[in-house]
């Protein structure tokens, strides 16, 4: 359509607005497109419009896109979950991006990737013609959300467990014995294992645990792109598994052993990549989560403590990964609980501000050799009973 005729249709559409509802802002911007938001933040820049297919923005993807710096998201599916009060809509809002919501599915046909697209109230237009129209999100409207979610919380715990039990039954090969596991080079046997996750405040617990890593020295294991965690805290991983989806061709090429997720019947996806990248990798066929097939490596390997950071451990964790139940993970506890030391939360349990009376004994303590120099060297004894006197004489005492 031309340009002119664009921009006529827009114009008409804000004199409506302005007649109606007041003056409505055009806001103009590039399309960035993608069901997956993970793979999405990968190529956002401040300026782009998030267009994603997200049911129930969990804390770890709006983190993620408010550190794009994006202002403006729309969604084509609700972004307040209907079983829990999930975080995401809240920490958007609060960075100050722009949420129109559930505009329908069709959006990901009618825009494609790095078309420029107008935003006018709730409604979005692609060459002056209307692609969408949503709701725009407040904090009442999510508010209001949540405090349904709430409400059916009993019906939605007891709706997880049974699915948490039926699958049980399925992957209980799970702890068995009748998985087959790959041979690997990495020594596990009289060590301990750290398995990083990208979960919720992962950064903040690995920080937090910095000197236990330093001293102790344990295997490292990225769980897809938890391996990329790891790198930015300067540490290389000895296994990274995964169904490759999420960790960067970087990671991969650093990391001494990777093992990819493969379905029961040995199928792996994943593997395709890594032969791309020119890398050799094992596979591991096993149900349930890649994090579980990770603890239990270590745990058939010998390792003795596994320390973990950032996995999913709880109904919360597992309804924000839009899963229905966490099978998998209730029977791989139970075999590995004995050696696995939950790392989630740590930081926020240290992190206690300094206080006054704590920076006073430091100072202190910095002052004793300080003295002590002072007190055993006769030239510096000199001086400062020269400084004593020239303060008296300065002070008329």
């Amino acid at each position: 359509m031309p340009g002119a005729f664009k921009h006529t249709i827009l114009v008409r559409v804000c004199i409506e607005e302005q007649e109606g509802f007041g003056t409505m802002t055009i806001i103009k911007g590039r399309a960035r497109v993608d069901r997956r938001t993970k793979n999405l933040v990968k190529r956002l820049d401040p300026q782009d419009i998030a267009v994603i297919a997200h049911d129930g923005i969990d804390k770890l993807a709006a983190e993620a896109l408010v550190t794009t710096r994006v202002r403006i998201v729309i969604n084509c599916l609700k972004s307040v979950s209907k079983d829990y009060p999930n975080s995401g809509p809240g920490i958007l809002l609060d960075s100050g991006v722009l949420i129109i919501d559930n505009v329908g599915l069709d959006v990901l046909e009618l825009i494609q990737e790095g078309d420029e697209i107008d935003i006018v109230g709730s409604r979005v237009y692609k060459d002056g013609e209307i692609v969408a129209q949503g709701a725009i999100l407040d904090h009442e409207i999510i508010s209001e959300q949540e405090e349904l979610a709430r409400a059916r919380m009993d019906e939605v715990l007891a709706g997880f467990v049974d699915n948490t039990l039926t699958y049980a039954r399925q992957e209980i090969s799970l702890i068995s014995g009748s998985l087959q596991y790959p041979e690997i080079s990495t020594v596990f046997n009289n060590r301990h294992t750290l398995i990083v996750v990208r979960g919720n405040n992962y950064r903040e617990d690995l920080r937090t645990i910095q000197s236990y890593i330093r001293e102790v020295k344990p295997v490292l294991i990225g769980v897809d792109g938890g391996a990329d965690v790891l790198r930015e805290f300067g540490l290389r991983p000895d296994i990274i598994i995964g169904d490759m989806d999420s960790v960067s061709d970087e990671a991969l090429k650093e990391a001494r052993e990777i093992i990819v997720h493969a379905y029961k019947d040995g199928r792996a996806p994943g593997l395709d990549r890594i032969r791309e990248l020119g890398l050799d990798a094992k596979t591991f066929p096993a149900p349930g989560t890649s994090e579980d097939i990770a603890m239990l490596l270590a745990y058939e390997n010998g390792a003795d403590l596994i320390v973990a950071v950032g996995t999913h451990s709880n109904m919360l964790d597992f309804l924000e990964k839009g899963r229905k139940g966490m099978a998998s993970t209730f029977l791989v506890r139970l075999k590995v609980g004995s050696l696995l030391v939950d790392a989630k939360g740590v930081s926020q349990l240290y992190n206690a501000p300094v206080q006054s009376r704590h920076i006073a004994k430091i100072f202190l303590a910095a002052l004793l050799p300080v003295a002590a120099v002072v007190g055993l060297t006769p030239a510096t004894r000199e001086i400062v009973y020269l400084m004593y006197i020239q303060l008296r004489v300065l002070l008329g005492i």
